[in-house]
Parts: C-alpha cells; structure tokens; sequence
C-alpha cells in the first residue's frame, strides 16, 4: 500500500463514520477497488484497518470527551 492509498482510505473512514452506514464495509469495497485488500490473511493490512478505526475512536473522545465524562460522573 503507498502513501495515496492509505490517504484515500482514511478519508473514507474519516468521511462515512459518522453517517448511518457500514465504515468497515467502506473500507473492504475501497480496498479492493484500490487493490491494496489482500485477504484475510494479511496482517499489515488489518492492523491499518484497526489503526483508522482508533483514529475514529480518539477523534469522537477528544471531540465528545466533556460530555462523556458529564455522563459518566454526574
């Protein structure tokens, strides 16, 4: 995977995870389509997968972080 293919991937994820439809299913269709999905079997690829996912993660903490913590601790 280049550096191009990993930018589009990660505006993919970035860009559908917060709309009411499958990011993960984005990313399997832009993968293969980039040609950079090569299977289940290969690791560096589903750590990058998981990678873009806690960059969603850390972007609704930091985003939603006060409201949680208002939630969590009244």
């Amino acid at each position: 995977m280049n550096i191009i293919q990993a930018i589009i991937l990660g505006l993919i994820q970035g860009l559908t995870e917060f709309l009411p439809v499958s990011s993960s299913g984005h990313l399997v269709l832009a993968g293969a389509l980039l040609g950079v999905n090569a299977g289940e079997g290969d690791a560096s690829y589903v750590a990058f997968e998981v990678l873009l996912h806690l960059g969603s993660l850390c972007a609704i903490a930091i985003v939603f972080g006060r409201d949680i913590l208002k939630l969590a601790f009244p």
